[in-house]
């Protein structure tokens, strides 16, 4: 395979982390193959088996799976150079001056650390191609998911990692194997991905802004935590851990969907309210340190660049890690409250968790999904087929007002509300590392 400029320009940075934090990454190859990157045609790859007989098609496509090649070892340089002061600092003191400078502003920090700053500034570059109003526009469209399909979906959605093992050691080696750990990392995420479509949120003050950058800082925490613990991590199998990469699926997989869909449709381009949410998503992933070499703009290459992920990354499946991991967040009691309502929304949500799970990544293979501690009874295919049918009215009627004069504002302000709600459950996100294991434990996948 050849190796173009750009090329050329992504390994250069990649192999330059080597020296911007030799502490971390000194004796880090960057250029040796790790087992978790394939492109052998006789190795089992994540992409879903209906889709498998596509993946020679997928794989020839030269310049992205090179590109992927090298985002697999590339992390998050300035999130990482700020949490490598953990070596002479406490965590929490890193975590409250990043507040304070994503609250007030890095001037507004007495003796901020150089790091602090290069990282602050890395968040505070807008891209050439930033649309605010647009940005804004497409949180407004994402409101109406977000207050009726995440709260079910959440449980069943966050395990997508889970299934893989390449991808699903770093959260095992930060201690959510148990339950209540489980729990907390499922509502963090759902706390993330909900503030961030709330009005102004993405602006530089905003709380999106600011939960983006904890987020930053918590994966960096694990890559710090894995550099400086090497007995935890086998590096010829794992390679980089947290690679960019493996921030596409969280952060692209809505306007995946759409794009796959469109595409089915026939149609080639976005309409304006699809264009609004593809860039809303885009600038997400930026503030979470994405680089836009990983953050196309047209349905086909969106689609390309996804399949192009899945095709590369060996599949793999360790109970003790991943299937560890799936029970756990199945188990977690994500919704706390005695009242009746509560009560049944708890039974619901459950139950299409435990579908969703079967339906997107087990293959609908009841066998399978029990297999690995999900088992999925007659009631909760019921009770699921009834809160598809519930969420599919409920948002319908959200989208019709959001065309009526007059109606689209009150109904604007009753999704915000409903968020609103939602952040409550979740409760204040700390996106810290909470569990650190010794220095001498050994990986659940060992």
């Amino acid at each position: 395979m050849s190796i173009t400029p750009d090329h050329q320009a992504i390994w250069a940075a990649v192999r330059a982390q080597r020296e911007a934090e030799p502490a971390l990454w000194g004796d880090f190859d960057f250029d040796a193959p790790a087992e978790r990157f394939t492109t052998d045609p006789d190795a089992p790859s994540t992409i879903p088996p209906a889709h498998a007989h596509k993946r020679a098609r997928i794989l020839a496509n030269d310049d992205l799976v090179e590109r992927l090649r090298a985002y697999a070892m590339m992390g998050d340089p300035p999130a990482d150079a700020y949490a490598a002061l953990m070596a002479t600092a406490k965590f929490r003191t890193l975590i409250d001056l990043l507040e304070a400078a994503c609250n007030k502003g890095i001037d507004a920090v007495p003796d901020a650390p150089p790091e602090l700053a290069a990282f602050i500034a890395d968040m505070e570059q807008t891209p050439d191609w930033l649309d605010m109003a647009l940005v804004e526009r497409g949180a407004r469209l994402e409101r109406n998911g977000t207050a009726h399909i995440a709260p079910f979906a959440v449980r069943g959605a966050f395990i997508a990692t889970f299934m893989n093992e390449y991808a699903a050691l770093p959260m095992a080696l930060t201690g959510t194997l148990s339950d209540h750990a489980a729990a907390r990392r499922v509502k963090e995420t759902a706390n993330f991905f909900a503030v961030t479509t709330l009005p102004g949120a993405l602006e530089r003050f905003g709380p999106g802004f600011k939960a983006a950058a904890l987020v930053r800082l918590m994966h960096s925490m694990v890559r710090y935590n894995i550099a400086r613990r090497p007995q935890l991590w086998d590096r010829a199998k794992y390679g980089f851990p947290i690679p960019q990469v493996d921030q596409m699926p969280a952060g692209l997989i809505n306007i995946f969907l759409l794009s796959y869909r469109l595409i089915a449709e026939g149609r080639t381009q976005f309409t304006p309210d699809e264009r609004a949410i593809v860039e809303f998503a885009r600038y997400r992933c930026r503030l979470l340190g994405l680089p836009e070499a990983l953050l196309p703009t047209t349905p086909q290459a969106i689609v390309d660049i996804m399949n192009v992920r899945a095709a590369t990354l060996r599949a793999g499946f360790d109970d003790r890690t991943c299937g560890s991991l799936v029970r756990a967040t199945m188990a977690a009691r994500l919704w706390e409250g005695d009242g009746l309502a509560i009560r049944l929304f708890r039974r619901v949500e459950i139950s299409f968790s435990r579908v969703f799970f079967l339906k997107n990544f087990m293959n609908n293979d009841r066998a399978a999904a029990a297999a690995v501690g999900v088992r999925i009874t007659a009631g909760d295919l019921a009770l699921a087929g009834l809160a598809g049918l519930w969420i599919a009215a409920t948002m319908t009627a959200y989208r019709l007002a959001a065309r009526i004069p007059g109606l689209s504002a009150l109904a604007d302000q009753r999704l915000i509300r409903k968020i609103g709600g939602l952040l409550k459950h979740y409760g204040h996100a700390e996106f810290v590392v909470y569990e650190q294991r010794p220095a001498n434990a050994q990986p659940a996948a060992a």
